[in-house]
């Protein structure tokens, strides 16, 4: 069976800065896979174009049957909308909303109606253990808080693939372990595939499998010992 998620030789660089060097991976449907590696060492870009925010300019990204990189921005951002589900480290949620209507705006562009998104919303919030946070606008939210509503957000429409780009790495200790066991879960029960990155080798310990970047490369990848 053909890989979920794939990286052939995949390279990319700002200005005269190298981020990525020719890195290759791959990830089959329904694995959790941690990305890990010093600060700068390239995972949260390589986490980028393995979900279309970014394109390399060298190399190929596939999902399925499909070149990643060969498609326009509009045809990836609607991949993004259908397919996929996107934590970031601070949350990145829109200000001017609160957290019920953050949850309800992906849903509403998937088709569904503002009252039935809405209801949806509500549920994930208290599925992930935020809806008291239904109300609240992202400035009125803690750090654990806004974390909740972004993966509410991401799972609520159903994605194949989540990519979290250190989701923990603004929580203290015990919240990011919280988090992250709500967000592997619930994603182990629908089978969803993950794409974690993260610095923190007691975070990679939850994964399936880990894979480790240096200099923009992948260095090794092997599946975790429990």
């Amino acid at each position: 069976m053909s890989p979920l998620l794939q990286a052939r030789d995949a390279g990319l660089s700002f200005g005269r800065t190298r981020a990525l060097r020719g890195a290759s991976l791959t990830i089959d449907a329904g694995e959790v896979v941690a990305i890990s590696g010093p600060s700068g060492s390239g995972k949260s870009t390589l986490l980028h174009c393995l979900s279309g925010i970014l394109v390399p300019d060298a190399g190929e990204i596939h999902y399925g049957g499909t070149r990643l990189d060969e498609l326009d921005e509009d045809a990836r951002a609607r991949l993004r909308r259908e397919a996929f589900g996107i934590v970031f480290q601070f949350g990145g949620l829109v200000p001017e909303l609160t957290a019920a209507e953050n949850v309800a705006v992906p849903l509403m562009f998937g088709g569904l109606g503002r009252a039935e998104a809405a209801g949806a919303a509500l549920e994930w919030l208290g599925r992930v253990g935020a809806d008291d946070c239904a109300p609240l606008r992202p400035g009125d939210l803690s750090g654990g808080q806004t974390q909740r509503v972004a993966l509410a957000r991401a799972l609520a429409t159903g994605p194949k693939v989540v990519f979290a780009d250190e989701p923990t790495g603004a929580l203290d200790s015990a919240a990011g372990e919280q988090l992250l066991g709500l967000l592997l879960t619930t994603a182990r029960e629908h089978g969803t595939t993950v794409v974690l990155v993260t610095h923190d080798n007691r975070i990679a310990a939850f994964a399936d499998r880990e894979i480790v970047v240096r200099d923009g490369a992948v260095a090794e990848a092997a599946e975790v010992s429990r």
